[in-house]
């Protein structure tokens, strides 16, 4: 059989995100950066299924509706009437970056046990997405162990996103210690520039590649921003800058970055070589540039035929 689509394990959130930078006023969207991945993936068109519970209170039902619309298939996910969303208030500067402001959880406990996972999702899909938000608490933990061994077992390409939040985390040690021992077991990883200084504890990006480099990671993918991005690749490393565009808000950049390079790697494969890793690159530069353009992380609407040409040529 052959295997199609993204796994994409998670919670999701309902965000509340500043439209001034007084931040007076707020606008309610779906959020949180596995949903984001998921619904990235799902508008370049592949299969994707998201793993969480939901609620069905009010905010459960629009977190639903807002996946279902997006096309993100949530047949393996479970519902309760116990859990209520989770919450995060994103404030912005002057300059239109993001700043994660309080992060709110009513109920810290209801979340997919490892019991409801079933390898029979794993067996059909080509990718396996997590990040470290199911990795602070406990039970959603062990969930993520579980998640891990059926997508080794059924050959899944894992794929590991840091972003780190770390007012979740009780200390910057466990955080750090946790997350370096789950992105060793990835083949793509990505990290924000600042993400790798803080797991490496060094101050540039020359220092903290250096050390990470000796994880021999197969495809590691550093963001930095408006400078663009670096692939490393058999030690070797690529750089590709950023398009220039009007930039809003940059919430959800680096998810709709990592969507755009988890596109690549479904429908074309592991790169190569030089070439086809900066086209990759270059890519998944411009799906994350075009989601600055709008205010919240989904809101930017790609011209995703213009996109996969860029790809496929």
């Amino acid at each position: 059989m052959e295997k199609h689509g993204v796994i994409s394990l998670g919670e999701a959130f309902v965000d509340y995100i500043s439209t001034d930078s007084n931040n007076t006023k707020f606008r309610q969207l779906l959020g949180g950066a596995t949903v984001n991945l998921a619904v990235g993936t799902s508008r370049l068109g592949l299969p994707t299924y998201y793993l969480c519970k939901l609620g069905t209170d009010p905010d459960g039902q629009f977190v639903e509706q807002e996946l279902k619309r997006e096309g993100v298939n949530l047949e393996f996910s479970v519902r309760t009437d116990t859990k209520r969303m989770c919450g995060v208030f994103v404030h912005l500067t002057e300059s239109g970056e993001r700043n994660f402001h309080s992060y709110i959880n009513p109920t810290p406990d209801e979340v997919l046990r490892e019991d409801q996972l079933g390898k029979e999702l794993f067996e059909k899909t080509r990718i396996f997405y997590f990040g470290s938000g199911t990795l602070f608490q406990q039970i959603s933990k062990r969930t993520t162990v579980a998640a891990l061994k059926y997508a080794k077992e059924t050959s899944n390409l894992i794929a590991f996103d840091a972003n780190l939040r770390l007012k979740r985390w009780e200390s910057e040690h466990h955080c750090r210690e946790t997350v370096v021992s789950f992105l060793k077991q990835a083949t793509i990883v990505k990290l924000a520039e600042d993400e790798l200084n803080f797991l490496m504890k060094t101050n540039s990006l020359e220092a903290g590649l250096e050390k990470i480099l000796k994880w021999n990671i197969p495809y590691l993918f550093i963001t930095m921003g408006g400078k663009g991005a670096c692939g490393v690749m058999n030690g070797n490393k690529f750089f590709s800058s950023a398009p220039k565009v009007d930039t809003i808000d940059t919430t959800g950049a680096g998810d709709a970055f990592m969507a755009g390079l988890l596109y690549c790697f479904h429908e074309k494969g592991m790169p190569a070589g030089v070439t086809e890793l900066t086209e990759y690159l270059q890519f998944a530069n411009t799906v994350g540039a075009q989601a600055t353009t709008e205010i919240g992380s989904l809101t930017s609407r790609l011209d995703l035929m213009e996109l996969k040409k860029q790809i496929e040529m």
